[in-house]
């Protein structure tokens, strides 16, 4: 079971099913740790305050697309709490143009590449990038050459 709690900060809105975000959700966290509960903070907000947040934590003062935060969890709660996945839908709107279709593909790969690397997945190594790669299109249902790169 995930609990997901979603904020839309961005200019660009009904975008998302939050329908379609917790399967997924689900259906990673289920393979990937079993039945135990996770609760995942998902925000998509604009280029300035991705930017913002990736010149603060990762010294790159430049917009990206997606940024995952691993958080402590209190002891002695229910559901594991994973951490915080932060997308800009204006970078993905930038590289999608208009076509609203592709922009929810690419929005549905950024939270699975966020919440992958919630659950310690990396890719700063080429065998850790490939094993990421290969987790994406599997539970995007979709080719590698599909995932991030």
């Amino acid at each position: 079971m995930i609990c997901l709690d979603i904020r839309n900060i961005s200019s660009v809105k009904r975008l998302y099913s939050r329908r379609r975000l917790e399967h997924l959700g689900e259906r990673i966290c289920r393979e990937e740790r079993g039945n135990k509960g996770v609760e995942v903070s998902l925000l998509f907000c604009d280029d300035s305050f991705i930017q913002e947040l990736n010149a603060r934590f990762r010294g790159k003062n430049e917009p990206t697309d997606v940024l995952s935060f691993q958080q402590e969890a209190p002891l002695h709660t229910a559901q594991t709490l994973l951490g915080d996945i932060v997308i800009s839908l204006e970078t993905v709107q930038r590289f999608c143009g208009d076509d609203r279709k592709a922009m929810q593909q690419e929005m549905m790969l950024l939270y699975c590449h966020g919440l992958l690397h919630l659950l310690g997945y990396t890719h700063a190594k080429r065998a850790d990038r490939k094993r990421m790669q290969e987790k994406q299109a599997y539970y995007l249902d979709t080719g590698i050459e599909n995932v991030w790169r």
